[in-house]
């Protein structure tokens, strides 16, 4: 029997995923009253444009341009207008009034995370943002709650659909870059303007959500290393199947201890990787993400699942809503975010990781030993070697050829200037490519 008043849940935005919830709203309010112990009444949309068309048919009379006077009185407030402002601002003032907020704005947690998080706390309320991170992949809660009581070590984040769908196509059907990107977009996967998800800004947005959460540390969006897809071309993806290996786009988040002071921090960076085509993040296709983190006590653990989608993502936030409603039925203020341990954020000079570096030089004696040597003096040692000569131009003439060189794991500043130093060398003509490998 349900004897606690309804609760009063106000909808901000009313996009692809906006609109879904608020149908499943109103589609499964019975089914979720008894869930919760007390009803979720719809209060409004707040919208831009009351005649705007939309994928999902909201009830006109629950529309309105006026956000301010709709989150009044709100028990819950779900915000999924994206952006930084209005977004910021109402939430805010949804917090100062006392109600919970659920969103799924990864852009907005990433810049204005710790403003929010201490307005929620302030006066009790909770700030929920499961959908901000892998859709509908349940990793927030994990995280906060499952492994509170565990030592995260690693993530490795398949966390952007866009950039794995071109990957993907990539490896799987030969496609070029541009070729690749054109069906995504042709295919409603990409953005017109695809930068923030080519140029890795929306997988750095969302990796400094998760170093936050995992290592209980304030990691902001801009110490985030980031490199996007943009320079991966059709070869290397060629290459890397031929040698055991896809490439992806990895958003990395680690606990570590520093190599020149020697104390622990966290490192988050994003960047194309290789990675063993036995891992199970090589078996992540099309526009699916996932989330594999390493523990110290549980061990290893992948989440996995669809990453973006109108009602994929209005699942994790109507889980969002749920919680948020059962709370208010039990009562007690909400769970303050745990960013006590104040670790230093470190620069991805401080990463050890392995390079495969493709360098073009001429094929005469000595190279080889001039190579190895200037790996030697950087202290990176050589894993594999692969080499292919191209036949000379023309008689008498000097040929290229092609090295590949795997080295084991190696710190990244050591790395980084060992790859300066073949680039300067007179021996090589081009250094074609580098991409770090992981989950080796």
């Amino acid at each position: 029997m349900i004897d606690y008043r309804p609760l009063r849940v106000a909808v901000l935005g009313a996009g692809s995923v906006g609109a879904q919830v608020a149908d499943q709203l109103l589609t499964h309010r019975d089914e979720l009253a008894a869930r919760i112990g007390a009803g979720l009444e719809l209060i409004g949309v707040a919208v831009r444009d009351l005649d705007a068309p939309r994928d999902t048919a909201i009830p006109r009379e629950l529309l309105t341009t006026d956000a301010e006077t709709l989150i009044v009185g709100a028990d819950i407030v779900v915000e999924l207008m994206g952006g930084l402002e209005p977004a910021r601002t109402l939430i805010l003032q949804a917090l100062a009034s006392g109600a919970d907020v659920v969103t799924a704005n990864k852009a907005l947690l990433a810049t204005h995370g710790p403003e929010l998080f201490e307005a929620a706390a302030q006066v009790g309320a909770q700030l929920y943002y499961e959908a901000a991170v892998g859709g509908a992949i349940p990793i927030i809660r994990p995280l906060r709650d499952s492994l509170a009581g565990d030592r995260v070590q690693r993530i490795l984040g398949i966390v952007n659909g866009t950039t794995n769908f071109i990957l993907d196509r990539m490896d799987s059907h030969g496609e070029s870059m541009e070729e690749a990107l054109a069906t995504a977009t042709a295919l409603g996967y990409a953005e017109a303007d695809p930068t923030a998800d080519v140029g890795g800004y929306d997988a750095a947005q969302k990796a400094a959500i998760l170093a936050s959460l995992a290592f209980h540390t304030l990691v902001p969006a801009e110490a985030v290393h980031r490199e996007g897809i943009t320079d991966i071309t059709l070869e290397q993806v060629v290459a890397a199947r031929k040698a055991g290996y896809v490439v992806k786009l990895l958003a990395i988040c680690e606990l570590l201890d520093d190599p020149v002071t020697g104390k622990p921090g966290v490192l988050a960076r994003v960047h194309p990787a290789l990675v063993p085509l036995a891992h199970p993040l090589a078996a992540v296709h099309g526009a699916n993400n996932a989330i594999f983190v390493e523990a110290e006590a549980a061990g290893p653990l992948m989440f996995y699942g669809a990453g973006a989608g109108g009602i994929q993502t209005a699942s994790a936030v109507l889980g969002d809503v749920v919680s948020a409603a059962r709370r208010h039925v039990v009562g007690g203020p909400g769970v303050a975010e745990s960013t006590h341990a104040d670790l230093p954020v470190l620069p991805i000079s401080a990463a050890t990781t392995r390079y495969q570096i493709s360098l073009t030089v001429a094929d005469e004696p000595g190279v080889l030993a001039t190579v190895a040597g200037i790996l030697q003096q950087h202290g990176v040692s050589v894993e594999t070697i692969q080499q292919a000569v191209s036949a000379p131009v023309g008689s008498g003439s000097v040929g290229e050829a092609t090295l590949v060189i795997g080295t084991h794991e190696a710190v990244e500043a050591d790395l980084a200037a060992t790859v300066a130093a073949l680039s300067s060398s007179s021996v090589v003509t081009a250094v074609t490519s580098v991409l770090r490998g992981e989950g080796l």
